[in-house]
């Protein structure tokens, strides 16, 4: 399927490692030109070299409403446009109720949620000219809750709302916006956090079996899929939407 992505150009937050790379890889299989804002440099230049450097690494970790504004500006001033966005950075950071408090919440809602905002907010005119979309990478954890992480927690089902909130301010200027929520997926993050168990193989066996749809993790290339066809012209009638890549872990019977 031809998704018509050649020569667009998307920034990515987190763009160069774990889902963000898989999506940013992907957009250059398409042809298209993925914007990577992340400071890991050896998977970026891996990405650029890919792209035969038909990309760009902007390698900062995005916190600041000042530090967004300047990625739409030197995306701008490198290659004139920009197509869409994907608010993709975060990370669990284990602040909860019980063992957190108010200022590690604070922080940690600020740090998994504010640039989602600032970067849509200082796109949005080039969103506006081109009917671009937005895809925002929330997770399973916002409408199941987890334990331990009230923080990250919060941040996600935020962004659950924002995307509903942006799909309806936006109808007028045919931009869309649509959220991914994905559950077990074998990241480099996930395969470090199943290091520190004791038996790291039998971890991922365990949560591998209670995963319906082939009793295995989630690859990030198959969250990447649907990101790029979200971006896509081929999702033109699709906005405002809660899309579930995660083999049934939600919501079928893990007992499958």
């Amino acid at each position: 399927m031809n998704l018509n992505l050649n020569n667009k150009v998307f920034i990515i937050s987190g763009g160069a490692k774990g889902i963000g790379g898989a999506i940013s890889r992907g957009l250059v299989e398409e042809g298209a030109i993925p914007v990577m804002v992340d400071p890991s440099d050896k998977e970026a230049s891996e990405i650029i070299d890919l792209a035969k450097g038909k990309a760009l690494q902007i390698p900062i970790r995005l916190f600041s409403a000042e530090q967004a504004k300047e990625v739409i500006e030197l995306t701008l001033k490198t290659f004139g446009r920009i197509d869409g966005i994907v608010n993709n950075a975060g990370a669990n950071d284990g602040v909860g109720l019980e063992h957190g408090n108010p200022d590690a919440y604070a922080n940690s809602v600020a740090k998994n949620l504010f640039h989602y905002y600032y970067l849509a907010h200082y796109a949005l005119p080039q969103l506006k000219e081109h009917q671009g979309a937005i895809v925002n990478i929330s997770s399973k954890t916002a409408v199941t809750g987890q334990g331990s992480t009230s923080g990250y927690i919060s941040a996600k089902g935020a962004q659950l709302a924002l995307t509903r909130e942006w799909a309806v301010e936006l109808l007028p200027y045919q931009i869309r916006v649509n959220a991914i929520l994905p559950a077990e997926v074998y990241t480099p993050m996930y395969a470090s956090w199943i290091q520190s168990f004791p038996n790291p193989e039998e971890k991922l066996q365990e949560i591998s079996n209670r995963i319906p749809l082939g009793k295995r993790m989630t690859t990030p290339e198959e969250i990447a899929s649907m990101a790029i066809f979200l971006l896509s012209e081929k999702a033109s009638h699709i906005t405002g939407q809660h899309l579930y890549v995660d083999g049934g872990y939600t919501h079928l019977d893990r007992s499958l």
